[in-house]
């Protein structure tokens, strides 16, 4: 079996996550360890999809139905990224508004992603599939 298949979509996580953390840090003018978790540039899960996607066309080519599968997985993935958890970003907000006065922990209200951070995921996913192939090609 072909290793380059596991280990992309963990190092696109690996490369996102990392470039998250500096991104956050840069920005919070601190080590960011609070700020990891949903939302920020890049997205997590758009890198980690399209690193999969991207794989398997390096690989195998147009020609591969996995690849109908990887891309139907991917726009399922970032639509969620995009619409959905920013809904939920929306709720807890409003959940956070109401219970002000209340004891209670606050709701985490940035949840999605901006249509700028899903396409840095996307950018990081096919950049770090092409590393990891490149890598397996001369090995």
């Amino acid at each position: 079996m072909d290793l380059s298949y596991l280990i992309t979509p963990f190092f696109a996580w690996l490369v996102a996550g990392c470039a998250k953390f500096a991104i956050n840090t840069i920005r919070a003018k601190r080590l960011a360890f609070d700020l990891i978790g949903y939302g920020g540039m890049p997205s997590n899960h758009s890198s980690i999809v399209s690193s999969a996607a991207a794989i398997i066309f390096f690989n195998e080519g147009f020609q591969e139905p996995a690849l109908v599968v990887a891309l139907a997985l991917a726009f399922i993935v970032i639509l969620d990224a995009s619409s959905l958890r920013q809904q939920v970003g929306k709720h807890a907000k409003a959940i956070n508004i109401l219970n002000e006065n209340k004891k209670e922990k606050l709701l985490r209200e940035r949840m999605g992603h901006t249509r700028f951070e899903i396409l840095a995921g996307i950018v990081t996913g096919i950049a770090s599939a092409w590393c990891v192939h490149y890598v397996f090609t001369f090995v």
